[in-house]
This record gives C-alpha cells, structure tokens and sequence, in this order.
C-alpha cells in the first residue's frame, strides 16, 4: 500500500479511577464529537482505568468490554484505533496496547519497560517483543509510557534502502511532574529516528493523588512539534505529512550512518 498523508486524533482527557463503564462512556462521546474522516485515533494508556496495578479488579480479557469498544469504534469511524488495557491472559497480567483495525482484525504490544517507581513490575508481565503495524501505509511502531525513556528500544533501522517505521506512537499517562522530561524525549525520539512521533497523555489525578499535565503532542521528523495540547481535556487533530517525511530524510539520509546492534530480550 503507497502511503499518503495520515489523519489523526489524540483524545487526551482525564479518567475514572479503575471504572472502565463510566471511561467507556466518556470516550464514547469524546470520539462521537469527530466529524471529519480520521485514518487513526490514538487513546491514552490503560484508557478505560488509569493507570493502576489493581490487578484482580481491573483487569478484563481480550473478549471484554474495552476490546470490544475499540473494535466498535475502529468500525463505525473507519479508522486505525490505538491504547493500551490492563489484560489478564493465561494465569498473568500484560499492560497491553491493542491496535484495532476497522475490519475488527488487531495486533498487540506488551509493554515492556514496567515502571520500577510503582507495582507495575511486580505483578504485571513485560513484553518480549516489538510490534510494527501498517496503518493506511504508514509503517508504526507503537510502545507505552516508560518505553519512552528507553531509545535503543525504539531505535528505527534502515536497510535496503528502507526505513523499518514512520511514525512513533506512545499512549501514556505520564505525571505532571515529569511534564519536561515527557517533553523533551518525544522529540529526541523524532530527530534521532527520522520518524513523526505522537504522543498521547491523559489529565486530571489519578487514585493515587498523582496530577497528570496532558501535553499530548505530535512532533515532526525534524523535532518540531506541529501540534500540542494543554492541561484540559481536548482533542487533538492532524495531519501527517508523507512528502515532508521523505525529503527530509532524502536530504539528510543520516540512516546510512546509523548503528547495527541486537538487543537481548
């Protein structure tokens, strides 16, 4: 598939503390207020909760009611939808993001980088792997939160004249706290992958009196953000520039010059 320009919405809102039914709701009428045609709608980690190591309460299959929200809206907008659930599967716990395809077909991503500040690595499982997902020709690589910190995870590859992704997604609910550091990673992550970058936060405290900043953002390959939002409750919409994309890294084809390595996993 050739790809085009990319439309997208970030929904950054705040969240019920652990009720995914009133989340659901709420999201349900933030993306009913989408009017125009949208290619992917990119929601913030563990959407339907907050963020939480409540495991035995909040955690839902992937037969549940989120997953099954996700593939409505993918449907009924005919769009790619992207965020992250807490999942129980096979006795454990994965802080898992799914992207939803609109013929109901999606791939998953394990978080792998587990939040040492929290519980998040005691009691939930971390990914192995990385996942690339093809939305409308756009080759993505979406990971969550504190992957963000860690560049040799997200490190793009060019081979044969070929780059292994476009576009970075990172759902999230980073702290207000961190807003800087939140920041000024996402654009180093542009600029030292030649990629677009979004990434999605949420607002509000969450249960354990934690202030979150919102700040979601989408920034270009160069490191300039094209888009950002503030502390409230917004949705976020832009388009992806496939042209500039490709001049500037046929300009600056610093991929050539990159590193080889291998990563243990």
């Amino acid at each position: 598939m050739s790809r085009k320009d990319l439309s997208i919405v970030l929904i950054q809102s705040d969240i019920f503390w652990e009720d995914a039914g009133k989340n659901l709701a709420h999201f349900s009428e933030r993306v009913n207020t989408i009017n125009d045609p949208v290619d992917l709608i990119v929601l913030p980690e563990m959407f339907n909760t907050g963020f939480t190591t409540n495991t035995e309460q909040c955690a839902e299959t992937m037969t549940g009611n989120s997953i099954r929200f996700m593939e409505e809206v993918a449907r009924v907008k005919e769009c790619t939808v992207i965020g992250s659930i807490l999942i129980k599967e096979e006795g454990g716990y994965y802080n898992r993001l799914v992207c939803m395809f609109p013929d109901g077909i999606y791939k998953t991503y394990d978080k792998r980088h587990l939040f040492r500040l929290s519980q998040e690595y005691k009691v939930i499982h971390g990914g192995r792997g990385k996942t690339l997902v093809n939305v409308n020709g756009w080759s993505c690589l979406p990971l969550v939160c504190y992957d963000l910190r860690f560049p040799v995870w997200s490190k793009n590859l060019y081979y044969e004249g070929k780059y292994e992704y476009d576009l970075l997604v990172y759902p999230a609910n980073w702290p207000k706290s961190r807003a800087h550091v939140w920041k000024t990673l996402l654009i180093a992550r542009a600029i030292e992958n030649q990629a677009w970058v979004i990434g999605v936060n949420r607002t509000g405290a969450d249960g354990y009196g934690t202030p979150h900043g919102g700040g979601s953002m989408v920034v270009d390959p160069k490191g300039i953000i094209i888009a950002e939002a503030g502390g409230v409750e917004e949705n976020i919409h832009a388009i992806l520039s496939t042209e500039e994309l490709d001049l500037f890294r046929e300009s600056f084809k610093i991929g050539l010059d990159w590193d080889r390595f291998t990563i243990e996993t």
